[in-house]
């Protein structure tokens, strides 16, 4: 046997050291990675072999009350990818060709696909609500790492329909505004997982697990609104902004007995299945030209409701909660008489308030008082109840800075009414006929409600029930009475005085023949952003009907219409369109007088009489006869003046449609 030599010893010695260390690197090297870090890789290790892949509920419909599907849910596909499979069986050109047949599939650029499918996560969403014919084209493309999985996307059959009622749901599918948000934790349901152990290439592991969590489908709510009610509110109103080129018209409709909301309309609205983007063409011109910040300032101000979460002063349709109020205190009567000598000096002060009339109505019953809606004479009763009273009353209708009517919708503001001890007697005047305080408009119906409902304040609500995917009702929310605010005597009164201003005054244009219909008009100047008051106005009307047995209460905002401003010329034609059609849906029968009957077969009417009337009474009045009016000499002004003559005289017969020519001085 050959003697190893001296030199090799060594390089054996050396070599086995090495070969020593490199092993002993090694056992360190395999107990940091077993030992010390076997946590952490493990994590990873599970974390490339799970695929967990979220399930979402389907959400909850919303159906009016007759069960007419508002919104629902459609079917439709995500697109997921799991990053590391794809870098596993697809590099270079190969991925930048997957890349771009997915980018063509899902109308994206190529490099963002890219991006996406060589990420550093376990799983990442490509794209969403896709339609069953994209998703199975993708799934033609045989990508490994790629898992098609069915969802749902909130679709609103009727488009730009009560849009700020429902409102809509941002890109998680979670409600944003409207009865989306406050019911969100009910339509939403509970998600599922689909959670499953794969190698790189998406095969089964032989010890892996397969576990499948089935969504719970969320709850469907069922609303007071009526579908039919609420179309002929949204017809009229957009039919409102054809005449008056308003800025924006409201109008709410409430049953008094229940408190039900029937309809709840704004136009401008915005269609919730494209919710981030104006509906109108001229408007996305506009938006898309805004900063980002003027954008998100827009879209707030569009899915806002401003039925509930904005305040307006209500002008002379205030005057039913002062008159009734007084009543109430029994500080006048039907038959009490006033004067209006066109100014009133407040007691105790230099001030003077002046009626709209520059002469003034004379000697005056209460009811005709309201029908003329004399400034004056509301502040008689104003000042007769006092402060104290007033404002406990004021309190019983839910019209306070710190009281709200509680309808399940978010964001409801509180009335802005001036501190109660803070304010004189000038101010408790002006409040009287409705300047000086503001309101929500489901404040004022809700209030005006009760006049309907022999006296007793209904909380509003727009939700009737909840139900599950079988039909089946999980939980009614029942009507609710919040307390008794005026006699039934007192309401009585009142339909009397609301029935007049309809059949005899300034809310003759919300006349129908065979309808016993009431209300009041309204008009107020707006305030402006210097605390003074600006040329526009809000111009409104709330009527009832049938006045023998109310069954809805409709309340028409016209926000600064263009033009003729008075609410007895722009809200009260509103009102009558929609009444016309809303009352025999409900299943009133007209009931047609005599002379009722006659005039429905005429083709001529007798000119009535207008001379001394306001501008304003002398539209709704000739309205209420189908004819037409042209004042003269023509005058650009917007204030309100008497008729000091007519023609054709009072009497005179003439066609239906004809003109009558109001003279001014």
């Amino acid at each position: 046997m050959a003697k190893v030599s001296g030199r090799n010893k060594k390089r054996i010695i050396i070599t086995f050291g090495m070969i020593s260390l490199l092993l002993i690197l090694l056992a360190f090297r395999l107990a940091w990675i077993q030992v010390v870090k076997a946590e952490e890789y493990s994590k990873i290790a599970t974390d490339q072999q799970t695929s967990d892949i979220p399930l979402e509920a389907k959400r909850g419909n919303i159906l009016d009350r007759n069960g007419k599907e508002l919104a629902t849910s459609a079917a439709c596909y995500t697109v997921w990818a799991r990053p590391a499979e794809i870098k596993e069986n697809y590099k270079g050109e190969k991925l930048d060709e997957i890349s771009s047949s997915l980018a063509v599939i899902l109308n994206m650029k190529a490099s963002e696909v890219r991006e996406k499918l060589v990420k550093e996560q376990a799983l990442i969403k490509i794209a969403k609500y896709l339609d069953k014919e994209t998703s199975d084209k993708v799934n033609e493309l045989d990508i490994r790492g790629i898992d098609i999985a069915e969802n749902t996307k909130r679709y609103y059959p009727l488009g730009n329909f009560a849009s700020q009622l429902l409102g809509s749901v941002n890109d998680d599918n979670l409600g944003r505004s409207g009865v989306e948000q406050e019911y969100n934790e009910y339509l939403s349901g509970v998600a599922g997982r689909w959670i499953k152990n794969t190698d790189l290439n998406g095969n089964k592991l032989s010890y892996g697990q397969e576990t499948y969590y089935k969504a719970e489908d969320g709850l469907n709510v069922t609303l007071t609104i009526d579908e039919v009610i609420q179309h002929y509110a949204e017809n009229a109103i957009a039919n409102g902004m054809k005449e008056t080129k308003a800025n924006r018209i409201m109008c709410l409709v409430m049953d008094p007995k229940t408190g039900d909301v029937l309809a709840m309309a704004a136009n401008p609205g915005f269609d919730p299945n494209t919710p981030t983007e104006p509906d109108h063409k001229k408007e996305k011109t506009v938006f898309d030209k805004m900063s980002d910040k003027d954008q998100v300032t827009y879209l707030n101000q569009m899915w806002r409701n401003p039925i509930v979460s904005d305040t307006y002063e209500p002008g002379s349709t205030f005057k039913l909660v002062t008159t009734s109020s007084a009543l109430e205190e029994r500080v006048t009567n039907l038959k009490k008489t006033y004067t209006c000598n066109v100014g009133y000096t407040v007691p105790g002060t230099h001030v003077t308030l002046h009626c709209w009339s520059p002469k003034g109505h004379g000697t005056e019953t209460l009811i005709q008082a309201v029908g003329n809606s004399c400034n004056p004479v509301q502040i008689q009763l104003a000042l007769a109840m006092g402060k104290e009273t007033y404002y406990n009353y004021l309190e019983m209708f839910g019209i306070t800075d710190t009281s709200k009517t509680n309808i399940d919708l978010p964001a409801e503001a509180s009335a802005q009414v001036q501190p109660k001890d803070i304010i004189g007697p000038v101010e408790l005047a002006t409040m009287s006929y409705g300047q000086g305080i503001a309101v929500t408009p489901i404040q004022l119906v809700s209030a005006v409600c009760a006049i309907g409902n022999d006296g007793v304040l209904m909380q509003p609500r727009v939700v009737k029930k909840l139900t599950d995917s079988d039909g089946d009702t999980v939980k009614e929310y029942e009507t609710k009475e919040i307390r008794k605010v005026i006699s039934s005597k007192t309401a009585n009164d009142m339909k009397k005085i609301m029935e007049f201003v309809v059949s005899e005054g300034g809310g003759g244009n919300a006349k129908i023949a065979g309808f016993r219909i009431g209300g009041k008009t309204g008009t107020a100047d707006k305030p402006s952003s210097d605390g003074k008051y600006s040329s526009d106005t809000y111009s409104s009307f709330i009527g009832m009907a049938p006045m023998d047995d109310p069954k809805l209460v409709v309340l028409v905002v016209v926000d600064s219409p263009k033009g003729i401003q008075f609410g007895s010329a722009t809200a009260a034609p509103i009102a009558k369109e929609f009444l016309e059609n809303a009352l025999p849906y409900l299943g009133v029968n007209p009931k047609y007088t005599k002379d009722e009957e006659k005039d429905l077969k005429a083709e001529y009417a007798y000119v009535p009489d207008v001379t001394g009337k306001s501008y304003s009474d002398a539209i709704g009045i000739l309205g209420s006869y189908g004819l037409k009016y042209k004042v003269t000499p023509k005058t650009s002004s917007k204030k309100d003046f008497d008729v000091v003559d007519q023609y054709p005289k009072a009497g005179k017969k003439i066609k239906k449609g004809g003109k009558v020519y109001l003279y001014r001085e």
